[in-house]
């Protein structure tokens, strides 16, 4: 069944497209959850303005993400996380640590962008892609260095004194 879409649907197409698709999917989700319309001449018509509008927020947000990637692009996030004396960490280092670090420097990035293909899990120098779109990479190198101890801490603090 060919139908009109009338929002943008991601792995189906943009507002405006004429698709084919199942005509249970048609008549069970997208109709009924207007979505979409009968693909006739009148309402491809009337949704011509739309499309024009929603191409060109598409085209100005494909820029907005370019200079973001591109802004990000060699970038470092330290991230301190509690580890062994082997450099293994309890627990791992997650995507949300990664992009709050990210912004906590200034850089636009979003906790659902920071793509780990497997957990960080030891101290050292990892490369972590960004997936703005599925057009826009960037890839940041995520630096996980171990957390210090409340008695490490007071131990560097304080110097130890020397008898004379």
């Amino acid at each position: 069944m060919k139908v009109l879409l009338c929002e943008d649907i991601d792995k189906l197409g943009w507002l405006g497209d004429v698709v084919e698709v199942n005509e249970g999917y048609a008549r069970n989700y997208l109709l009924p959850q207007r979505l979409a319309k009968p693909a006739t001449d009148a309402a491809i018509r009337a949704i011509a303005e739309e499309k024009a509008k929603r191409a060109e927020q598409r085209r100005l947000e494909g820029r907005r993400l370019q200079a973001a990637a591109e802004a990000v692009e060699g970038a470092e996030a330290v991230v301190a996380a509690k580890a062994n004396e082997q450099g293994h960490l309890f627990g791992s280092v997650s995507a949300r640590q990664i992009a709050a670090n990210l912004r906590s420097q200034g850089f636009e990035v979003k906790d659902e962008i920071v793509q780990l293909t497997e957990h960080i899990k030891e101290i050292g120098t990892h490369p972590v892609k960004l997936r703005f779109s599925p057009e826009v990479i960037a890839t940041v190198n995520v630096v996980v260095v171990p957390e210090k101890d409340e008695s490490e801490a007071e131990a560097e603090s304080t110097p130890e004194k020397e008898d004379a």
